[in-house]
């Protein structure tokens, strides 16, 4: 089922942006595009999105930029007591070998390599992965409910479909009861004309045979396991999701009836009845692949 939600977020040290989108599928196909650094965010999310979802092609991506500089100086205490130190016993040695030097500022000593260090700014993942959890929720519950309103939409149009079958079904139904009189006049003057034309036919053998042809013609059980289908069909649409798996099924099961009864009908209005039955049911089909 399609949907998109997206939003955006910060705290002092970053800022984010979310997308979240899904199209058709038959099985829940999850893709992210999410930061590795960040520790345990990129498992969290997926388990929240498929404890929430079972079907769709989704996609889940972030951005994320920093709010402060890549890195920061600071002292390194160890470096300067050090130099320190040894600046000390060269003012010593100076002052006894008669020597003057000019007092150092603390921007000299700062400038002396290794008193300054560049260091990368920390990143603490686990508090950030903590955040964005948090901030994920609502964008979640913002895309449920995109799907759960393209759903009932949705749902308006398979019960459309499914009232064309059941008029179709009650069509054929009403076919079969105008036809069933003229097949067994058919059958009772093929009977006959068998019987004129073959000396010795055994009448019963003759009969039975005609009997299981009729039977081959009987487009009864697929009418009422149509019509169970329809039932069954309504029954999960008012559910609601997740149903599309099974709404799949018996949508291939209202082809089958469908193939059958065209296959059996022997007559040119039940055979039209047929045929806009399976090019209802391909329609509710392709609608049934959009379904939780």
């Amino acid at each position: 089922m399609t949907a998109f939600a997206s939003a955006k977020g910060n705290d002092d040290l970053y800022s984010w942006a979310w997308e979240l989108r899904s199209v058709n599928g038959k099985g829940l196909d999850l893709r992210q595009r999410i930061p590795d650094w960040i520790e345990g965010l990129e498992a969290a999310l997926r388990a929240r999105i498929s404890k929430a979802l079972s079907r769709g092609n989704v996609s889940l991506s972030l951005r994320i930029q920093s709010e402060e500089p890549e890195s920061t100086q600071s002292l390194n205490q160890a470096n300067l007591a050090s130099i320190l130190a040894h600046m000390a016993e060269v003012e010593t040695q100076a002052m006894s070998a008669g020597v003057s030097l000019a007092p150092a500022t603390s921007a000299d000593v700062l400038s002396i390599r290794g008193v300054l260090e560049n260091r990368s700014a920390d990143k603490d993942s686990k508090a950030l992965s903590s955040v964005l959890q948090k901030e994920f929720e609502p964008l979640l519950q913002s895309f449920i409910a995109m799907r759960e309103s393209e759903g009932q939409a949705l749902a308006h149009v398979l019960d459309e479909q499914l009232n064309q079958i059941e008029a179709l079904t009650q069509s054929a139904t009403e076919v079969l009861e105008a036809r069933r009189e003229d097949m067994q006049s058919a059958f009772r003057a093929s009977l006959a004309r068998v019987m004129d034309n073959v000396d010795g036919a055994d009448e019963a053998r003759v009969a039975q045979e005609l009997a299981t042809l009729a039977v081959k013609t009987d487009i009864t059980e697929e009418i009422d396991r149509l019509r169970a289908h329809i039932k069954a069909a309504r029954g999960l649409v008012a559910k609601g999701s997740p149903v599309g798996r099974k709404l799949d099924f018996l949508a291939q099961e209202f082809n089958r009836e469908a193939n059958t009864l065209c296959s059996k009908a022997q007559n040119a209005e039940l055979t039209a009845i047929g045929l806009e039955l399976k090019t209802v049911i391909d329609q509710m089909r392709e609608q049934v692949q959009n379904v939780e």
